[in-house]
């Protein structure tokens, strides 16, 4: 299903007044079409109901950090729309003070703050050294809640 149809199915479900100015983005979680629709999965699932980024990206795309309401159509690698969510909260800190809670909303593996740990440090360096940047445990991640609110 493309993006633009389950919003506008989703706005559907919605008193009238409820429809105006709310918008969306769609992406994919992950670096490749294995992973994106893997964590698709969990999230229609409901295994997984959070997700984080490093802050360092926001920056250097100048893109705003998410906040609490916002809508995301979570995408396939190819752009077909899997769920639309919306954001219900959102954390900046320190990765290496993410806690064993959050570890397991991200449904990933074992969901153990250790799996979490190694398998977002194996994520981030393989994406820093496209910009040729070393990860660290002090860097800023951003820590993102949401709920399902259609699928």
């Amino acid at each position: 299903m493309d993006a633009n149809i389950m919003w506008n199915n989703y706005l559907q479900t919605l008193d009238e007044g409820n429809r105006e100015n709310k918008s969306y983005t769609a992406w994919p979680f992950g670096s490749g079409p294995e992973m994106a629709k893997e964590l698709a999965g969990l999230v229609k699932s409901g295994e997984k109901t959070a997700t984080c980024s490093l802050h360092l990206f926001y920056e250097i795309d100048d893109e705003p950090l998410p906040k609490v309401g916002d809508f995301n159509v979570i995408t396939d690698w190819e752009g077909n729309a899997e769920a639309l969510t919306e954001t219900i909260d959102v954390k900046v800190l320190p990765f290496n003070e993410v806690d064993a809670t959050f570890a397991f909303k991200e449904g990933e593996g074992d969901k153990s703050l250790s799996y979490w740990r190694n398998a977002h440090i194996d994520f981030f360096m393989n994406e820093l050294a496209e910009l040729d940047k070393k990860f660290n445990e002090d860097m800023l991640v951003v820590c993102e809640e949401f709920r399902v609110v259609y699928k």
